[in-house]
Formats: structure tokens, sequence, C-alpha cells
């Protein structure tokens, strides 16, 4: 069962896409920052990573990324970021000019077909089944 490590420090959105991915078969853990995701995937390497920008810090899902692609056990985890950062006064301090190692970009609010199919992409590039419904 491929599992989904979620990391965002909104515990009302990890549940919602807990939900919708636990219910197509997919076994998920969540982490609230960038230095726990780092840890839990230290410790059980996720078969992809949803991650957020703004945590902890403005950037700190994006100094994740920098730290899991020069992991040499992790640097190969499909990373789907997610954020809401586009509609934030934040918006300008994230780098357009800087190249992003991430495999997907998705915008908040996540509509859940279009989350599912992207995992199942990733998963089927890894060379990963996907689960079927209710497994």
């Amino acid at each position: 069962m491929p599992n989904i490590l979620i990391v965002d420090d909104d515990p009302d959105f990890v549940q919602v896409m807990s939900t919708i991915l636990e219910s197509h078969g997919y076994q998920v853990s969540s982490a609230a920052s960038g230095a726990a995701a780092l840890e839990a995937m230290r410790s059980r390497a996720p078969d992809i990573l949803l991650l957020d920008v703004m945590m902890a810090t403005v950037l700190d899902g994006l100094n994740v990324t920098h730290a899991i692609r020069s992991d040499p056990q992790l640097k190969n985890t499909p990373i789907i970021m997610i954020s809401s950062i586009g509609d934030s006064p934040q918006a300008g301090m994230f780098p357009t000019d800087e190249y992003i190692p991430i495999d997907v970009w998705m915008s908040k609010p996540i509509a859940p077909e279009d989350l599912l199919q992207k995992v199942a992409k990733l998963l089927q590039a890894k060379g990963g089944a996907r689960p079927s419904a209710g497994s």
C-alpha cells in the first residue's frame, strides 16, 4: 500500500487530504513542519510527499525540498508542493526565478480528483501501482 506523507501546519487541511487519500487505498501519515517531515522521512521514506510551502517560516516547504534533494536516501521522493502562497501577502517572498526541485505544483484549494490523478501518475512513474478503492 503506497504511503503518502502530508506536511502542512493546518490540521483541517491534513484531515481532509487524509480522508480523500485513505478512502482510495493509500496509507497516510502527517507532519506539521519541515523539520518534522525530514525526521519522519528518515525513519520511513514515503512513496510521495505532499508539502505545503508556508509553515514554521514563509518558505519552510521550499527549504525542505532542497534538503530532500540533497539527501541521497530521500532525493528520489516525488514531491507535490501545495500552497495558497499565491493568494497571500507573502506571495512576493516566493522565488520565481529559482529552480524549485518538485514534481508537481498544486494551489489550494485542491480538487480531490486532481489530487488523486496526480498521485496515481507519480506512483506509476515511480514504478508503483495505484491501490484499488477500498483496499
